[in-house]
């Protein structure tokens, strides 16, 4: 694979934000959940004025992965009171990362981690967490090869089904980039 460039998403994207995060969220969990369950969340998570909420929030920012100018990865990234729990000044949480199936083993994923690493330090942050669905081993692995540790658990709704994730964080180091 060649270069993939990681650029912030701007309201003029929505439309593609909307297709590809609905296209990744549902090649990653429409095996594992119910169609209703989840459609329902689709509809609720990617409406365009969700989407246009979020991208106008200073709190928030969304970042796509590209390659040979097709988005094939996305990063969403909450900091302060718009994080969806804890809301402390000195960490950000990653709430999305998502990249298309054909594109796994890839490092797309790798690239956003570390780019969302990369602003933690800059904005001179203390950590990094997410919450991660507690039957995605995939995903629970990456984050631990990435020096990730469990710290909490939090439910997470997927339509009218209530799941588990494992709350996950990173201590940043004290060296600042």
């Amino acid at each position: 694979m060649g270069e993939i460039n990681i650029q912030r998403v701007t309201i003029g994207d929505i439309y593609s934000l909307q297709i590809l995060g609905t296209k990744t969220f549902y090649e990653s969990f429409s095996a594992d959940n119910t169609e209703d369950n989840i459609s329902k969340y689709l509809e609720e998570v990617f409406s365009i004025s969700k989407l246009t909420d979020e991208i106008n929030n200073v709190n928030s920012e969304f970042y796509f992965a590209t390659f040979d100018n097709k988005r094939i990865g996305y990063l969403k990234l909450n900091f302060g009171q718009s994080q969806t729990e804890l809301g402390e000044d000195n960490a950000l949480e990653i709430e999305r990362i998502y990249v298309l199936k054909a594109c796994h083993g890839k490092k797309v994923g790798q690239l956003l981690l570390d780019k969302a690493i990369h602003i933690a330090r800059q904005k001179g942050l203390d950590y990094v967490w997410l919450g991660v669905w507690e039957e995605n081993p995939r995903a629970i692995h990456f984050y631990k090869k990435n020096g990730f540790v469990e710290f909490d658990k939090h439910i997470f709704k997927l339509g009218n089904d209530k799941q588990t994730d494992i709350m996950m964080k990173l201590k940043l180091k004290d060296v600042r980039v």
